[in-house]
């Protein structure tokens, strides 16, 4: 019996749906019929009806007034049993508070989906000047550090494998992410935003595979080299270890000879 594509199996009616729940995600606020028909290509009155069946099982919300649509409750709910049900996302909590403790700059936990980086959860800086929360926001895996750490390791691949080749976008070398390997770590400036700085290292699963990466974002004027050095990374690079461990890694962790 031949083996079918996943493609093959799958429900246009299904599809549809699916495309104009995920548009509406994209949206920042409530949104009109006529700009979800328009930016997905479809029938006003197919779009029309379909929200109105995710508006009877509470995923999607009319404004009385407006008549346009926002996310309704049941999305955020089914979202939240989602987030509940991550192992990386229970293990690495308990870690992020600590470091939001110790460096009072933001913490985020993200995650690799196809070509971008998933900023999944947030432990926020209690300082007044703070970033916009990028829980939710994808960005390209070049140029953030997170997607650094992703690009090093290619999906399925233990991080100690010397294999950062056939991953590489354009500007990205061969060298730069075998450096990144070795040294454990990654940086950026600016690319989550103008005077933004992140840093990033792995979280390792009993694989050795990566699970996560784990972040500390926050404005440049507060992430000088000087405070990177000395201050935030080894202090994320340990929340990096004991998050990994508490995942089942049990082998040497990238950069652990630094200190």
């Amino acid at each position: 019996m031949p083996i079918r594509g996943k493609d093959s199996y799958s429900i246009q009616s299904v599809e549809n749906a699916l495309n104009v729940l995920e548009a509406l995600c994209e949206e920042e606020g409530e949104v009109r019929v006529s700009r979800l028909s328009e930016k997905l290509g479809m029938n006003k009155t197919s779009v029309f009806r379909l929200l109105a069946t995710f508006e009877n099982r509470g995923y999607v919300e009319r404004g009385d007034a407006s008549g346009k649509y926002r996310l309704g409750l049941s999305a955020y709910e089914m979202g939240q049993k989602f987030l509940l049900k991550m192992g990386v996302l229970r293990k690495a909590r308990p870690s992020m508070d600590r470091l939001v403790r110790e460096c009072n700059e933001a913490v985020y936990l993200a995650i690799r989906k196809d070509r971008e980086v998933l900023f999944l959860d947030v432990v926020d800086t209690p300082q007044q000047v703070r970033i916009v929360s990028l829980v939710g926001r994808r960005y390209p895996l070049e140029g953030t550090a997170a997607g650094k750490i992703f690009l090093a390791v290619p999906p399925g691949v233990p991080y100690e494998s010397k294999n950062p080749q056939g991953d590489l976008p354009a500007g990205c070398s061969s060298k730069d992410l075998e450096e990144i390997q070795t040294r454990g770590s990654a940086e950026d400036t600016g690319t989550l935003g103008d005077g933004i700085s992140s840093i990033a290292v792995p979280i390792l699963e009993v694989s050795g595979k990566l699970a996560g990466v784990l972040c500390i974002v926050g404005p440049d004027f507060r992430m000088s080299p000087d405070v990177i050095e000395r201050e935030l990374l080894p202090r994320l690079k340990d929340a990096g270890r004991t998050v990994s461990s508490k995942l089942g890694y049990m082998g040497h962790h990238p950069g652990r000879d630094l200190y």
